[in-house]
């Protein structure tokens, strides 16, 4: 099989590298302590939002069901059918094809992205630019670089923001942290997380396609190099291509790590690396695993984190075959041991936790994941999967992707914003854009 063409393409990223990195080091802090600006462009905080909609189908179309109690005022998408489609429910919204239309609109509030993983930090950026609120999907961006930049304009701009991890909001995850935190398994050195599924080992795309006439391909590739039409890609199928998604460590890293994360207080690894199959430069793989190794933070000591996707598991299903367990994430402690899935969570050794009676619940439940951030962009309360908890999560997540396609074991510096032991694999901390596309339209000199 043939690779795909290949393509000229610029660097429009908004920043030179050293730009960037002088103005990045603090960025995650600052997102953290940044005061929402709240403005509602049409009254007081207690009337809706007017909510722009990027991408409206599949998952786009759980999170437009998931704002529907506000005024949806823009629809776009760059599939003419799936768009149509969201009017039917919306009919007095606008409907667009182009995201950068959206943003020069000064009667809009808030915006929801849910398109491609290699749109989400340009529509975010653009979005945040114009004054608007975020809520966009997971993962936040499509690679380190602009997750750090996605921080950094988040801190300048000082709006409401939420990644799209809903099952953060659920109350099984409060419970798991709640026992992590109080010690109900000791101190934890060690985790282990995996999910079944996998985006990768698909082939190569071959042959001529033309683009079928409801979908405008040009501006489905948007940012990404150009890239000839095959219907593999469109709607579901392009997360196992590197140009476009980051296989199933990235669809599904975030939700995972999510607890990890919340539960251990963790933010950048020290050192990351990964194994899987022989690396392909178009394709993602059928099954990686990545251990990640943070560092010691305040009296919690240095911790463990291993991924496994596309069928590996960790070694505990072997020692216990008796436990019969979907995805899930392992906490292995100095006094026992917690497997935890979206839902539900058991201990180890049972026998020792036979009689254990969990603490009195003090993480509040949530009033749902959408609607802490419509209450937040109203001037009440604040999301807990913020741009500032969020952008570190993905940047961890994404340098999984990083060790396994430069093949080699890294050690980050998230600091200065750089590989300290491999320069050569920094070229897969972005990915350029097209011409025409830049990061941020703030910056003129892209």
């Amino acid at each position: 099989m043939k690779p795909e063409a290949k393509t000229t393409v610029t660097r429009g990223t908004g920043l030179s590298r050293r730009r960037f990195l002088k103005q990045s080091v603090a960025a995650g802090a600052a997102v953290a302590l940044a005061a929402p600006a709240i403005r509602l462009s049409h009254g007081s905080p207690n009337e809706k939002l007017n909510i722009a909609v990027i991408g409206v189908a599949n998952r786009g179309a759980g999170n437009l069901a998931g704002v529907a109690s506000e005024n949806i005022v823009a629809l776009c998408d760059v599939d003419e059918n799936y768009l149509n489609r969201a009017a039917q429910k919306f009919p007095k919204a606008d409907k667009y094809r182009d995201f950068r239309r959206i943003m020069d609109r000064n009667d809009i509030d808030a915006v929801v992205i849910s398109t491609p993983d290699h749109v989400h930090a340009m529509a975010t950026v653009w979005a945040l630019r114009s004054g608007k609120h975020v809520y966009c999907e997971k993962p936040l961006t499509h690679t380190v670089y602009e997750a750090r930049y996605v921080q950094k304009v988040t801190a300048e701009e000082k709006k409401v923001t939420q990644i799209g991890t809903q099952i953060h909001a659920g109350n099984n995850y409060r419970r798991v942290v709640e026992l992590i935190k109080t010690g109900a398994i000791g101190t934890v050195r060690e985790v282990h997380l995996w999910v079944g599924k996998s985006h990768g080992g698909k082939p190569r795309p071959t042959g001529k396609h033309k683009p079928p006439a409801h979908l405008d391909w040009d501006l489905w590739v948007g940012p990404a190099p150009q890239t000839p039409y095959h219907p593999i890609y469109h709607p579901a199928r392009w997360r196992g291509y590197w140009r476009f998604g980051e296989g199933t460590l990235g669809d599904m890293g975030c939700h995972y790590l999510d607890l990890v994360h919340w539960a251990l207080d963790l933010t950048a690894p020290v050192r990351v690396r990964a194994e899987g199959p022989p690396v392909d430069p178009v394709c993602a793989p059928r099954w990686m695993i990545v251990n990640y190794e943070y560092p010691a933070r305040g009296d919690q000591p240095a911790v463990s984190v291993t991924w496994y996707d596309g069928g590996k598991r960790p070694e505990f299903f072997r020692e216990r075959p008796d436990v019969k367990w979907g995805d899930g994430v392992l906490f292995v402690g100095d006094k026992g041991m917690l497997l935890a899935s979206y839902t539900s969570y058991r201990l180890f050794p049972e026998e020792k936790f036979k009689d254990f009676k969990p603490p009195e619940p003090f993480i509040p439940p949530s009033i749902g994941h959408h609607r802490e951030w419509i209450e937040a962009c109203k001037g009440r309360g604040k999301p807990l999967c913020h741009f500032g908890y969020s952008g570190p999560l993905t940047e961890a997540v994404l340098l999984g992707v990083v060790a396994y396609r430069s093949g080699e074991e890294l050690e980050w510096d998230a600091e200065s914003f750089r590989i300290k032991n491999c320069p050569a694999a920094e070229e897969f901390l972005h990915q350029p854009y097209r011409k025409g596309w830049q990061l941020d339209p703030a910056d003129r000199t892209a």
